[in-house]
């Protein structure tokens, strides 16, 4: 691990300088690319030196101890050891999280899709509850929520909804919500008062970049119709909505969202290419000879992955046994300790498979 480190700490010695040289700045291509760089490096040189001057401490009392003859120095440098001791295996586990492989999407902005699973119209309800709790979310992070499609009932539940999130890490944070969200509680629709279990699925996708997925204009049928509101109303007068067949897979993607036909075929397209990569993704991981089964999960879309218990006030994540007694700020977006403890256990996960 030292030798890979002292290498990224050359590497990044060599990019502080290139970054500066007026030769490279003038050609901003390549610039821009090498500055990345640099600042992708830049946390474990930091945390490497940081670590470093540990161990020189570490040394310097070392040979303390050795050299004195008083018992009570001695005994004060032992209690700076331990402490010195303790940092650098707690930088050393850090350093370790920093060298693991990142995952190349993370960086990425998302599609999600939230579908009403069982549980008629309480599960669509539900559904509703899902996104404008994403919607949250995404709000307290500075990021942006564009809706490609949606299908909502005459309750205001949401069928399904198709929505993009757009700023920095989004896919970082969010690809652990990928799975069948449970919910228990009495439904506004339920008389006799009793506790029903619904279900809603949420997927999440990286949104492909222009240069990934290339697709056969004949590949594709587009059907336009006139956009639908709630309850199945018609609310434009003009053939806006768009329908794309992806013939070679039958994949089915509509946007009825924007009053531009155009528009709708942009969105649609996106949404298209996202999931085509997502395939392709799948394909690439599962032909890899090592395919690791982390304690978060397999990001599988028939996998039960959270409760929201609504008598208990609570909503337990099942692949990591968290529960988290604040149900009302989860669903206002209070996320952050859940998505938190969800990359702990995966990092951890990829640690203790990095040591085997």
């Amino acid at each position: 691990m030292l030798d890979k480190l002292d290498s990224i700490e050359e590497r990044y010695e060599q990019l502080s300088v290139k970054i500066s040289d007026p030769e490279v700045i003038s050609q901003q291509d390549m610039w821009r690319k090498l500055v990345k760089e640099h600042s992708d490096l830049e946390p474990i040189v930091t945390k490497y030196r940081e670590y470093k001057e540990v161990v020189r401490q570490k040394d310097d009392v070392l040979a303390m101890i050795k050299e004195t003859g008083d018992a009570e120095l001695k005994e004060l440098a032992q209690q700076e050891l331990d402490e010195l001791k303790e940092r650098e295996d707690k930088l050393e586990e850090e350093l370790k999280r920093l060298l693991l492989p990142k995952d190349p999407n993370d960086e990425r902005n998302v599609i999600m899709e939230i579908r009403a699973g069982a549980g008629g119209e309480e599960a669509a309800l539900f559904a509703a509850n899902l996104f404008r709790m994403y919607s949250l979310y995404a709000e307290s992070r500075g990021w942006k929520i564009e809706v490609m499609d949606s299908n909502y009932t005459d309750l205001g539940g949401i069928k399904e909804i198709v929505f993009a999130v757009e700023g920095k890490g989004a896919y970082s944070r969010l690809k652990y919500e990928s799975g069948v969200h449970r919910v228990q509680r009495v439904p506004v629709t339920e008389a006799g008062g009793r506790i029903h279990t619904s279900t809603a699925t949420v997927a999440v996708l990286p949104e492909a970049e222009e240069v990934e997925v290339e697709i056969n204009p004949n590949d594709l049928r587009i059907d336009v119709y006139r956009s639908t509101g709630h309850g199945g109303q018609s609310v434009n007068t003009t053939d806006s909505a768009v329908r794309i067949t992806h013939i070679p897979t039958g994949m089915v993607v509509t946007c009825q969202d924007e009053k531009s036909q155009l528009k709708n075929k942009d969105k649609a397209m996106r949404v298209l290419k996202s999931r085509l990569l997502a395939i392709a993704q799948a394909e690439q991981d599962a032909q890899l000879a090592q395919t690791r089964r982390s304690q978060v999960g397999t990001g599988d879309r028939s996998e039960r992955i959270r409760t929201y218990n609504f008598p208990q006030g609570r909503v337990t994540d099942h692949r990591i046994g968290l529960t988290i007694y604040q149900l009302e700020a989860f669903l206002n977006g209070d996320m952050d300790e859940m998505i938190d403890a969800l990359i702990t256990a995966d990092q951890a996960e990829r640690l203790s498979q990095a040591a085997v």
